[in-house]
C-alpha cells in the first residue's frame, strides 16, 4: 500500500473559534497514525506560534508562512524569503499610509510600528503582541509580512509592488509571501522530499489560503464553517470544526 500523508489547517479546522483543540480531534488524530498514516499542518502561522499544537499531536512535518518555510523531521527541507528589494518597497508603501506590518521570520516576530489592528488580531488568535522592531527586516530571512491595511487598499498595493503575492485572511489584514508562494506550493516541496504522490495527499482547510491547497492535493475537503467559495474548491465538505469535523471527514475518507 502507498504512503498516505495528510496536511491540516490550524485556524477553523484544527482549533475552533475559542482556539481549542476538540477531543474528537485529538482522538482522530490518534487513529490516522494508528492506521500509518502520516499527520502534517500547513499553515499561515509560523513555527513558534504553534509549537504547542506540534507538541501535543506529535507532528514533525509542517508547511509555515503559506508554503515559505517547510519543515520535516526537524529538517529545513524548504525555505523561501522575500527579496531585500521587494520588502523595502513594501515597506516604504506601507509607511506612506501610515500601516502597521509584522515582520515574521523562522524563530521571531516584531511590529513596524505600534497598531489597534495588530492588538486586535493577534488577540482574537490568542497571540502576543509583537514588540516593536521596525528595523528588524534588514538584517533578517522574512519569510512573510502580516500587511494591516483594509480590503480598500488592496489595489495600492498590488499596483505598487506586483512581485509578490498577497493573501487576505482578515477584513484588517493580509499576508505577503513570495512571488508563486502558497500552501499548495509548500506541500509539493515537502512531500517530494518525503517520497509521496501527490494523489496520496490529502487536506483540511477552510479559508481563502487554503484554497490553492484543496485544489491541488489528492483529495481536498473544506470545514463546514468554511465558505461557501472556498467549498466550491474541495471536494469534499466535512461537518463544522467544534461539530466533531475533523473525525467525521476523516471517516467518511475511510482514513480512520
Amino acid at each position: 500500500m502507498e504512503k498516505k500523508i495528510v496536511f491540516f489547517d490550524i485556524d477553523g479546522t484544527l482549533l475552533d473559534e475559542e482556539k481549542k483543540l476538540p477531543a474528537s480531534t485529538k482522538e482522530a488524530i490518534r487513529l490516522l497514525r494508528g492506521n500509518d498514516i502520516h499527520v502534517a499542518i500547513a499553515t499561515g502561522r509560523g513555527p513558534m506560534m504553534y509549537k504547542d499544537i506540534r507538541e501535543a499531536l506529535a507532528i514533525d512535518c509542517y508547511v509555515s508562512y503559506n508554503g515559505a518555510y517547510c519543515v520535516y523531521d526537524d529538517k529545513v527541507v524548504f525555505k523561501n524569503a522575500i527579496g531585500a528589494k521587494e520588502l523595502a518597497t513594501l515597506t516604504k508603501l506601507a509607511n506612506d499610509r501610515e500601516h502597521a506590518m509584522v515582520y515574521v521570520n523562522a524563530d521571531h516576530f516584531y511590529a513596524s510600528r505600534k497598531s489597534e489592528y495588530i492588538n486586535r488580531c493577534f488577540g482574537e488568535l490568542h497571540w502576543p503582541i509583537p514588540e516593536v522592531k521596525a528595523d528588524f527586516y534588514l538584517d533578517n530571512e522574512i519569510y512573510q509580512v502580516l500587511l494591516f491595511a483594509e480590503l480598500e487598499h488592496n489595489d495600492y498595493y498590488q499596483h505598487g509592488l506586483p512581485d509578490v503575492d498577497y493573501v487576505r485572511w482578515h477584513d484588517w489584514s493580509m499576508d505577503v509571501v513570495p512571488k508563486g508562494g502558497s500552501k499548495a506550493f509548500g506541500i509539493e516541496k515537502t512531500i517530494r522530499e518525503m517520497g509521496y504522490k501527490m494523489e496520496n495527499v490529502y487536506a483540511f482547510g477552510d479559508g481563502l489560503n487554503d484554497v490553492e491547497m484543496l485544489e491541488r492535493v489528492g483529495t481536498g475537503v473544506a470545514m463546514g464553517n468554511a465558505s461557501d467559495q472556498v467549498k466550491s474548491f474541495a471536494d469534499h465538505v466535512t461537518k463544522n470544526v467544534d461539530d466533531d469535523g475533523i473525525y467525521h471527514g476523516l471517516k467518511m475518507l475511510g482514513l480512520i
